[in-house]
């Protein structure tokens, strides 16, 4: 409200909460300026102008080949036991990392070669609130004491860093992380500096990473064209439905690290430092 009042040409909104800023955003559009949604979009709204993102539903798809690919699944190996754990059910993002793997791994399911004990498939099933790893650890434990008390988990679709960390612990407490019993094959996302550290520990199997540098540098790039009477450039005009309208947007691409590829992609990139990896 500050920004509009002070007369602002364009607003960058980073939204937590996607559906909570309808009312603002109503001014602004008043005001004439433009709004663009960072990574999440806001929902519920004609006055969002763009979005700049990762493409979200990128990032599941990753996530599901990954799996698909350290599985043999292609190659009919299996059966194999999986479980998901993805993210709240009000982050909109969720949806395209959920759609995303599961285009992937239900087929799978369908054919018997990923075998979910618990039954829990949806995505209100296997959300986890605020993206919190406690959470995710709790629900973890549950379906672990449930499920397989004689049975070795294989492998866990975590849609983020936090909750496979949360995954994680609870999997170490059932006995996991040994030479017996060694971790299933984990996703994440956003390769953050504890899940990288678990990635070489062998504790993770991967983690997508989205790197934030190319976000903003895209978003300054689109402010740039706003403030010279320009169209900002987009990729995508029909993915992303706020449910209002579908917002232009600009997708990046969303690349996966592990063990093999992290040197490259987080160190030599500048995105971390070799010691970072040490601390």
């Amino acid at each position: 409200e500050n920004m509009i009042t002070k007369g602002c040409k364009v607003i960058i909104v980073g939204a937590i909460d996607g559906g909570s800023l309808s009312s603002v955003l109503d001014e602004a559009k008043s005001a004439g300026v433009k709004v663009i949604a960072y990574d999440r979009l806001i929902m519920n709204t004609d006055a969002v102008n763009y979005y700049a993102t990762f493409d979200n539903y990128g990032v599941g798809k990753i996530q599901g080949q990954y799996i698909e690919q350290k599985l043999g699944l292609k190659e009919g190996k299996g059966p194999f036991n999986f479980e998901i754990a993805t993210g709240p059910l009000d982050d909109n993002n969720v949806v395209f990392f959920f759609k995303g793997a599961m285009d992937v791994l239900q087929p799978y399911i369908d054919k018997g070669q990923l075998v979910v004990r618990s039954g829990q498939v949806t995505r209100e099933q296997c959300a986890t609130p605020n993206w919190d790893e406690a959470k995710a650890q709790e629900r973890m434990d549950n379906l672990l004491t449930t499920n397989y008390a004689s049975a070795k988990l294989d492998a866990v679709l975590c849609s983020n860093d936090s909750v496979s960390l949360g995954v994680q612990s609870a999997l170490k407490s059932a006995g996991y992380n040994t030479a017996d019993k060694p971790m299933p094959v984990i996703t994440g996302q956003d390769a953050n500096l504890p899940n990288v550290k678990a990635t070489l520990a062998g504790e993770q199997s991967m983690s997508v990473l989205k790197d934030t540098r190319a976000l903003a540098d895209q978003v300054v790039k689109m402010v740039e064209a706003l403030l010279n009477g320009k169209e900002p450039e987009v990729n995508d005009t029909k993915t992303y439905n706020n449910g209002v309208k579908v917002v232009p947007s600009y997708l990046l691409q969303p690349q996966f690290v592990d063990k093999a590829n992290y040197k490259q992609l987080l160190i030599d990139s500048g995105y971390y430092k070799e010691a970072d990896l040490q601390k």
